[in-house]
């Protein structure tokens, strides 16, 4: 008499598929997220280099001066009537940025990017050629806050010159414990020749906070004085 029972899984054969299936998934979600934060740290990218085209376009316009005073905030600078200098505001908010939506979108809101301080001298904007080095002097970067997860801090009305952003320190905000994206070891920042560039957050060779050579950053002391 034929058997026509169907085979049953045993046991062991059932843990294997279950176990199959979850390192699948587990390699799956890696992917997706670094294809996410790649895509981020993209348009983290894009928008520092529109904030360096409006920085450009305003100097132009101002004697070759920084945007920002004691008086005035550098990013309002950018805020005009018919959109001269910045195609949108939102230009300045990070896709980092875990701020509620509701902070952010107008030129009285949230921002993400912060500059570098050391462009103005008692309240008053420098010209880009007292620059010594502009191929490592930092101009612009994600002003960040203390924290497990990237946040921000800083408003677009705050007090002038507006939103800062330090070596290893951002105001308002704190100590910042590293970068935006590649698990914080990553951050984008935009130089005073205009070019944008991921950096190493710190460590040897050239990295984001470095104030003194550390070692294979003979460029390190032009990265955030001028």
């Amino acid at each position: 008499m034929a058997n026509n029972r169907s085979p049953a899984f045993t046991l062991i054969e059932l843990l294997v598929v279950i176990a199959t299936i979850f390192i699948l998934g587990a390699l799956t979600l890696r992917v997706t997220t670094g294809v996410l934060d790649r895509a981020k740290a993209t348009k983290d990218m894009s928008n520092l280099r529109q904030i360096a085209l409006a920085t450009q376009m305003y100097m132009n316009d101002n004697g070759g001066s920084f945007p920002g005073s004691a008086t005035v905030t550098w990013m309002s600078q950018f805020e005009t009537a018919n959109q001269k200098y910045l195609s949108a505001w939102r230009v300045l908010e990070s896709p980092f940025d875990k701020r509620p939506t509701s902070e952010l979108g107008g030129a009285n809101a949230a921002i993400s990017y912060g500059i570098n301080p050391n462009v103005y001298s008692a309240g008053v904007p420098i010209s880009a050629d007292k620059i010594t080095k502009p191929t490592a002097f930092i101009t612009f970067a994600p002003a960040q806050k203390a924290g497990k997860t990237v946040s921000f801090q800083g408003a677009g009305n705050s007090t002038a010159p507006g939103v800062e952003v330090l070596a290893a320190t951002s105001t308002p905000g704190g100590a910042a414990t590293g970068g935006t994206h590649n698990n914080r070891a990553k951050i984008n920042a935009l130089f005073a020749d205009w070019h944008a560039e991921t950096m190493a957050w710190s460590g040897t060779g050239p990295a984001f906070t470095h104030t003194s050579d550390p070692g294979g950053d003979p460029d390190a002391q032009y990265r955030w004085s001028p």
